[in-house]
C-alpha cells in the first residue's frame, strides 16, 4: 500500500500537486443502485411521479454533479470534462433502477471522483423525485468499476 497523497509529512490536508504530470486521456466507471418497492418502480416507470420525470431529471442532476465535484469534495482538482453519459436502468429482480457512469476527460489528474458523484447525486435525485410514495428506498454499493489511463495505469474492480 502506498501512503495517502492528501496528506502532508505533518499530516495537515493538502491538494496533490499534478503541475509535472503530462495530460493523458482518462476514463472511468462507476455504478450504483436504487432498490425500491415493485410499486414504485411501476410508478416511475410509468411516468406518473408527481414530480415529473424521475429518470431524466436524475440524468440531468448526475451530469451536473460531475461538473461541479470540485465544488464538492475537498482538494478534486477541477476539470474540464470531456464526457459523461449517464444511465439509468430499471430493474425490476431488485426492484429498482441501476445506476452507471463513465466519464472521460483529457487531464493531468483521474476523473474517477466525477464519475462516482455523478452515480451518487443520480441515486439520491431518484430517492428524492419518490420519497413521498417509498421512503424505505434504499441506495445502494456505489463503487468504482474500472479506471483508464494516467500514471498507474488501467485498474478494474474485482467481480
Amino acid at each position: 500500500m502506498t501512503k495517502l497523497t492528501h496528506i502532508s509529512e505533518t499530516g495537515e490536508a493538502r491538494m496533490v500537486d499534478v503541475s509535472e504530470k503530462p495530460e493523458t486521456d482518462r476514463e472511468a466507471r462507476a455504478e450504483g443502485r436504487v432498490v425500491m418497492a415493485k410499486e414504485t418502480l411501476d410508478l416511475i416507470l410509468r411516468g406518473d411521479a408527481k414530480k415529473g420525470d424521475v429518470i431524466g431529471a436524475a440524468r440531468i442532476a448526475g451530469i451536473m454533479a460531475a461538473k461541479r465535484t470540485a465544488d464538492l469534495i475537498p482538494l478534486c482538482h477541477p476539470l474540464m470534462l470531456a464526457k459523461i453519459i449517464l444511465d439509468i436502468t430499471p430493474d425490476h429482480a431488485l426492484p429498482g433502477f441501476h445506476v452507471a457512469c463513465t466519464a472521460k476527460v483529457n487531464a493531468q489528474t483521474g476523473v474517477e471522483m466525477e464519475a462516482m458523484t455523478a452515480v451518487s447525486v443520480a441515486c439520491l435525485t431518484i430517492y428524492d423525485m419518490a420519497k413521498a410514495v417509498d421512503r424505505g428506498m434504499r441506495i445502494e454499493n456505489i463503487r468504482l468499476l474500472s479506471k483508464k489511463g494516467g500514471r498507474t495505469g488501467d485498474w478494474r474492480a474485482p467481480d
